[in-house]
């Protein structure tokens, strides 16, 4: 089921579970539902606010704009779809990104957003986790890079697709200079963004139940004509495959990213 987000009220009814839940206390439980452990998107800079010890976050290359490189227009022109996104969002682009510490370990963080354009990588989105990477590698830093996304951003084509292999290349850069890279993956870690830096972790951790995957179900039918076991996205599914590492709830993410800062050494 897709997680949305939290509509407004003083109560609301879960989406895991359908019971009714006191807004006050979803936010308490950084919003995750506490009878069924349903865990809701999250905004980028709340997420921030989760992870990192207060006031320490400090974004950098907030000025960083899409343009529209393909002159793309479908039922709304690709530049107006940027701007409502940022209306809507607050944010310049689909990525927050900036140094921070977690629990008194400093990190170099990259959160994705997935109400900006559904957190999709076009060519900011690709040029804001570069660098984060390699600001990650000059000063001998964790890499630390929530994903949220639903792949590469199709109104920039082949630019795109391109932030794939940036992205990866920065990482190889990385792991040659012997960094941390972890992943933490949140509903949906989907296409382009699974398919390059999402899946480079050294740890690679998840929230529960997130969807994590390339294509869907119905491509992949009518791609290959392959029926996929039930849950086969799901990050529990991906775990007893061995493509994560853990899943770890909302809650204990910061405990467990220091605690994987500190077995590295880092």
């Amino acid at each position: 089921m897709a997680k949305v987000e939290v509509p407004e009220g003083l109560w609301l009814r879960c989406q895991g579970c359908s019971k009714m839940i006191f807004r006050k206390v979803l936010e308490e439980r950084l919003l995750v539902c506490p009878e069924c452990n349903f865990h809701y998107r999250v905004d980028a800079r709340t997420r921030v606010g989760q992870l990192t010890d207060p006031g320490t976050f400090e974004e950098f290359n907030s000025d960083l704009v899409s343009t529209n490189p393909l002159n793309w227009s479908d039922s709304t022109p690709y530049s107006k779809r940027i701007v409502m996104a940022q209306e809507k969002t607050g944010l310049t682009e689909a990525v927050l990104t900036g140094r921070a510490y977690i629990k008194g370990r400093a990190v170099i963080l990259s959160v994705m957003d997935p109400f900006f354009v559904m957190g999709s990588m076009g060519s900011v989105v690709g040029e804001k986790v570069t660098a984060a990477i390699e600001r990650a590698t000059d000063e001998d830093l964790p890499a630390v890079i929530v994903t949220c996304s639903g792949g590469a951003r199709m109104q920039e084509g082949l630019i795109s697709l391109m932030q794939m292999a940036k992205t990866s290349a920065a990482l190889s850069r990385h792991d040659d200079a012997k960094g941390l890279y972890i992943t933490v993956m949140t509903d949906p870690t989907t296409a382009g963004v699974a398919a390059s830096f999402a899946f480079l972790g050294d740890v690679i951790i998840a929230e529960p139940k997130a969807m994590i995957g390339f294509a869907g179900p119905r491509v992949i039918w009518n791609t290959v004509k392959a029926e996929l076991p039930e849950g086969f996205q799901t990050a529990e599914f991906m775990q007893e495959h061995g493509y994560i590492d853990r899943i770890v709830d909302r809650a204990d993410l910061r405990n467990e990213i220091a605690r994987i800062i500190d077995y590295c050494g880092k």
